[in-house]
């Protein structure tokens, strides 16, 4: 052990050493020479400059509303502020013709607004203005041809009418103009993505998708069409396509994690969501992927209230809605849920 006189010897030396340390400093100051400053972060620069950070992109539930009937395979979209949803499969699994008005001005609860021409499901449904466009759908008699314009208050007028009649197809609006993709003609799936602008005597076929496609979940993000899964009429498909209508290019930019049909597609705050669907079992699921647009890049980002496939879904006010559905019992939904960021 130190004897206490080298202990004190020791902290004498080194009081002696900072005294030259400090002599010195103050010699450098005293002759007008600037010491070197050493490198630190300020709290005011953190403050200025916070690291950035992605959006968040994981969605919940936030409410859920109760609709007039179960049904499954709706169309739903936005028209003059309020979502809207049309045809259908009942609980029976049978066409209908209801025009839902699911949430929006004025609307307390989901009610019943209007009527279509006739009972349809598998429409696609696109918003152009302040109407919902729906092209095709199944029922009992074959796929129909119609292109028909529903009104915020569930006014039903004819539009239009595609090149034959087609089921399956989904769709979504860039700039005044709708586009339908794929779709099933009671024979035959489709690889055809068809532009429709009201006015025009006809549809035109402005790309073709790598392989045929029905159920896809599709929506329109940053003036692109996003496409994903969907089913070739055999097997659930994994591919996530972009068509970008100012260079007619389609391309394909990822991959789901597994193969997906039946699910729903929308868009909010720049991210693609992938709602629910089947697997390549038929197996309906819970999981919400977020899919960058750019990159292609898939992430989960929630889960849905339970596990849906054949659901309908729409952005509206800064909210998804998830519309209808078929559980894994196979029972069709009630339910309109409302989910947020």
């Amino acid at each position: 052990m130190p004897s206490f006189a080298r202990m004190r010897r020791s902290h004498f030396h080194a009081i002696a050493l900072a005294g030259l340390l400090l002599g010195a400093s103050l010699a450098a100051c005293g002759s007008g020479s600037t010491p070197a400053a050493t490198p630190r972060t300020s709290v005011a620069a953190t403050t200025a400059h916070p690291p950035r950070r992605p959006a968040p992109t994981r969605l919940h539930a936030v409410a859920s509303r109760r609709l007039p009937a179960p049904v499954q395979l709706p169309a739903v979209a936005v028209a003059g502020g309020r979502v809207l949803a049309a045809g259908g499969l009942s609980a029976q699994d049978a066409s209908v013709a209801d025009v839902v008005a699911v949430a929006g001005a004025g609307l307390a609860a989901p009610r019943r607004v209007g009527t279509l021409p006739a009972p349809l499901h598998d429409l696609g449904a696109a918003p152009l203005g302040n109407r919902m466009l729906l092209f095709g759908g199944g029922s009992a008699s074959g796929s129909a041809s119609s292109i028909l314009a529903v009104a915020p208050g569930g006014g039903v007028a004819t539009a239009g009418r595609l090149p034959s009649g087609i089921s399956d197809a989904a769709a979504a609006s860039i700039g005044g103009i709708a586009y339908v993709v794929g779709g099933y003609t009671g024979s035959v799936p489709l690889r055809s993505v068809l532009a429709y602008a009201p006015g025009r005597s006809a549809l035109r076929d402005v790309a073709r998708l790598p392989h045929p496609l029905r159920y896809a979940a599709v929506a329109a993000v940053g003036g692109r069409l996003l496409i994903a899964g969907g089913t070739d009429g055999a097997r659930a498909q994994r591919d996530i396509l972009r068509f970008d209508p100012a260079s007619g290019r389609l391309r394909r930019i990822g991959r789901l994690p597994q193969p997906l049909a039946h699910a729903a597609g929308a868009a909010l705050g720049g991210t693609f969501y992938v709602l629910g669907g089947r697997d390549a079992a038929g197996g309906q699921q819970r999981a919400i992927l977020a899919v960058d647009p750019a990159s292609g890049h898939v992430r989960p980002a929630g889960a849905l209230p339970r596990a849906l496939s054949d659901a309908g879904a729409t952005t509206a006010a800064g909210r998804i809605w998830v519309v209808g559905g078929r559980d894994a019992s196979g029972a069709a939904q009630d339910r309109a849920w409302e989910l947020a960021r």
